[in-house]
């Protein structure tokens, strides 16, 4: 039995943030019910990633939106409100990614659906919160990343900011609600009291980098300073970084220089006694032309032996041809109620030995409306 089975989620959010948090919950074997608007539905149904259409709709969408149900209803109209707050009424947890007081104009705020449903968990993602100066900014992951920071830590020192090659902060964000949701759950349970649990996007980048920002704040405000090449750290002194190799490439962890010096036969390093952090550059400069001289595997058959914290580099071929992964089984296969079925990654948690899989895709648009009619609202 999956850990969350019986617990129903009605789920209004769109696009990754927020769909990300009721897939992991569904993954643990909540219900979850998507609300979509008829017509169009979530706006991911045709936010395409690299123009890839995946049986009429977005990659992005049959991603983050397996293992559901789907209730294509206007809930503008009052006749249609007043239906889903059958379903509401019966639903352990409500959710959201609209901006602040979107919910509360059509008459779904806490306090609202709280009537109807005392105990409920009503949760919300946004990118801002309710600070009147910010909540209806666009809450986008690469606006988000600009704004708090981020983009100043990939990248070289010369390379200007640079934005992870993924939407990060959605996903950060997604998980931060997951966990609100868990933990406002276990009182539901324990105490039979219901839950406001909010998560902004602003305050999940900041989270992410709880390392560096207090490092910043203890360390004199000195800005964080990336390597002039090799960078994979700003608080970090040499190796740390990624190095080329004679065909292809090495990451170097942590590593004592003098070590390094010998196990590689550099004799360049060896002057260097001590791994100072302004001497980072320099230290990498030398590392860096040394490791083009042979190729990965030359390298790895010298560090791994000796315990010094390597790896080669790998693209999602190389990846998926490796032993590591393959052992994993982490792709799992879905299928539609059309009948199409689409490869993607399982969830990563197991319990008790298990992992959580599920042969349910991505719901078509509206699909369970009878199902969801009959069972909730008749």
């Amino acid at each position: 039995m999956k850990p969350l089975e019986d617990y129903l989620i009605v789920d209004f959010s769109q696009f990754l943030s927020g769909p990300s948090a009721s897939l992991r919950l569904a993954d643990l074997g909540a219900r979850v019910i998507k609300i979509e608007k008829p017509g169009t539905g979530d706006i991911c149904r045709t936010l395409y990633t690299s123009d890839l259409i995946m049986n009429g709709e977005s990659s992005v969408f049959h991603t983050i939106n397996r293992n559901k149900e789907s209730f294509a209803i206007d809930f503008k109209q009052a006749s249609e409100l007043e239906k889903l707050k059958k379903l509401l009424a019966k639903a352990d947890v409500v959710m959201h990614n609209f901006r602040p007081g979107v919910m509360e104009r059509v008459g779904l705020s806490f306090e609202e659906v709280k009537k109807i449903n005392p105990t409920v968990v009503y949760a919300s993602i946004s990118g801002y919160g309710n600070h009147p100066n910010l909540k209806d900014l666009p809450g986008q992951d690469l606006l988000l990343q600009s704004l708090t920071g981020l983009t100043w830590l990939s990248g070289n020192e010369e390379d200007g900011p640079v934005p992870m090659g993924l939407s990060i902060i959605d996903m950060l964000a997604g998980a931060h609600l997951a966990q609100g949701i868990l933990a406002a759950l276990y009182r539901k349970t324990t105490q039979n009291v219901g839950a406001l649990v909010e998560v902004s996007m602003l305050e999940s980048s900041y989270d992410f980098q709880f390392e560096l920002i207090t490092t910043f704040f203890n360390d004199g405000g000195a800005l964080p300073v990336r390597t002039k090449a090799n960078n994979a750290n700003a608080y970090l002194g040499a190796p740390y970084g990624i190095y080329q190799t004679q065909n292809g490439f090495l990451a170097l962890a942590m590593g004592h220089i003098p070590t390094l010096a010998s196990l590689l036969g550099c004799k360049e390093l060896e002057v260097f006694t001590e791994n100072k952090f302004d001497l980072r550059d320099e230290i990498k400069n030398i590392l860096a032309n040394h490791l083009k001289t042979q190729n990965t595997e030359f390298w790895l058959n010298i560090l791994e032996p000796a315990d010094i914290w390597c790896a080669k580099v790998l693209n999602y071929k190389e990846l998926f041809l490796e032993e590591a992964y393959k052992v994993l089984e982490f792709t799992q296969k879905v299928s539609m109620i059309d009948g199409y079925h689409y490869e993607t990654t399982r969830c990563p948690i197991k319990i008790d030995g298990e992992y959580f899989t599920s042969t349910k895709g991505s719901p078509k648009l509206g699909q369970d409306n009878e199902k969801i009619i009959n069972e909730f609202i008749a």
